[in-house]
Protein backbone atom coordinates (compact mmCIF):
# COMPACT_ATOMS: atom_id res chain seq x y z
CA UNK A 1 0.00 0.00 0.00
CA UNK A 2 1.23 3.41 -0.68
CA UNK A 3 0.10 4.66 3.30
CA UNK A 4 3.21 2.78 4.39
CA UNK A 5 5.62 5.04 3.00
CA UNK A 6 4.06 7.74 4.23
CA UNK A 7 3.90 6.84 8.36
CA UNK A 8 7.79 6.03 8.31
CA UNK A 9 8.76 10.02 8.94
CA UNK A 10 5.27 10.88 11.05
CA UNK A 11 5.61 11.05 14.92
CA UNK A 12 2.59 11.78 16.13
CA UNK A 13 0.15 10.21 19.13
CA UNK A 14 -2.65 9.43 17.04
CA UNK A 15 -2.96 8.54 13.32
CA UNK A 16 -6.70 9.38 12.05
CA UNK A 17 -7.92 7.79 9.39
CA UNK A 18 -11.07 5.97 7.73
CA UNK A 19 -11.93 2.33 7.03
CA UNK A 20 -10.04 2.35 3.97
CA UNK A 21 -6.76 2.62 5.97
CA UNK A 22 -7.93 -0.46 8.19
CA UNK A 23 -4.93 -2.82 6.73
CA UNK A 24 -2.73 -5.17 9.36
CA UNK A 25 0.47 -3.49 7.54
CA UNK A 26 -0.71 0.31 7.95
CA UNK A 27 -1.87 -0.40 11.53
CA UNK A 28 1.58 -2.55 12.15
CA UNK A 29 3.44 0.44 11.30
CA UNK A 30 1.55 2.92 13.66
CA UNK A 31 1.99 0.69 16.71
CA UNK A 32 5.55 -0.07 15.90
CA UNK A 33 6.15 3.98 15.59
CA UNK A 34 4.19 4.12 19.40
CA UNK A 35 1.34 6.36 17.97
CA UNK A 36 -2.20 5.13 18.25
CA UNK A 37 -4.28 4.22 15.52
CA UNK A 38 -7.73 5.81 15.28
CA UNK A 39 -9.48 3.92 11.92
CA UNK A 40 -12.60 2.36 12.72
CA UNK A 41 -12.21 -1.45 11.49
CA UNK A 42 -13.99 -2.46 8.13
CA UNK A 43 -16.79 -4.55 8.52
CA UNK A 44 -15.72 -7.82 7.11
CA UNK A 45 -13.27 -8.00 9.95
CA UNK A 46 -12.85 -11.18 11.39
CA UNK A 47 -12.20 -9.33 14.97
CA UNK A 48 -13.42 -5.97 15.64
CA UNK A 49 -10.67 -4.07 17.15
CA UNK A 50 -11.75 -1.08 19.33
CA UNK A 51 -10.95 2.73 18.45
CA UNK A 52 -11.70 5.75 20.08
CA UNK A 53 -14.66 6.83 18.84
CA UNK A 54 -14.72 10.34 20.24
CA UNK A 55 -11.43 11.31 18.72
CA UNK A 56 -12.65 9.87 15.23
CA UNK A 57 -15.41 12.50 15.32
CA UNK A 58 -13.23 15.38 15.62
CA UNK A 59 -11.98 14.22 12.00
CA UNK A 60 -15.19 15.65 10.72
CA UNK A 61 -14.54 19.61 12.09
CA UNK A 62 -11.08 18.99 9.50
CA UNK A 63 -13.28 17.35 7.20
CA UNK A 64 -15.69 20.39 7.19
CA UNK A 65 -13.13 22.74 6.75
CA UNK A 66 -12.15 21.08 3.60
CA UNK A 67 -15.05 22.38 2.01
CA UNK A 68 -14.10 25.84 1.97
CA UNK A 69 -12.07 26.47 -1.32
CA UNK A 70 -10.40 29.98 0.36
CA UNK A 71 -8.70 27.47 2.76
CA UNK A 72 -7.86 24.62 0.52
CA UNK A 73 -6.15 26.34 -2.30
CA UNK A 74 -4.42 28.96 0.26
CA UNK A 75 -4.98 32.53 -1.46
CA UNK A 76 -4.70 34.51 1.21
CA UNK A 77 -1.18 36.56 0.62
CA UNK A 78 -0.52 37.04 4.09
CA UNK A 79 -0.71 34.21 7.05
CA UNK A 80 -2.34 36.37 9.21
CA UNK A 81 -5.08 36.64 6.52
CA UNK A 82 -4.99 32.75 6.06
CA UNK A 83 -5.44 32.37 10.06
CA UNK A 84 -8.10 35.09 10.11
CA UNK A 85 -9.90 32.83 7.61
CA UNK A 86 -9.35 30.23 9.47
CA UNK A 87 -10.56 31.27 12.36
CA UNK A 88 -13.94 32.76 10.71
CA UNK A 89 -14.74 29.05 8.83
CA UNK A 90 -14.57 27.61 12.10
CA UNK A 91 -16.91 29.73 13.90
CA UNK A 92 -19.01 29.21 11.06
CA UNK A 93 -19.56 25.61 11.18
CA UNK A 94 -19.66 25.83 15.09
CA UNK A 95 -22.60 27.64 14.67
CA UNK A 96 -24.04 26.36 11.80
Amino acid sequence: TRAVPLLESLSVEHVVADKSYDGDRVLERIHAQGSQAVIPPQINRKVQRPYDRELYRERNRIARLKQCRRIVTRNDKTARNFLDFLHLAASMILFA
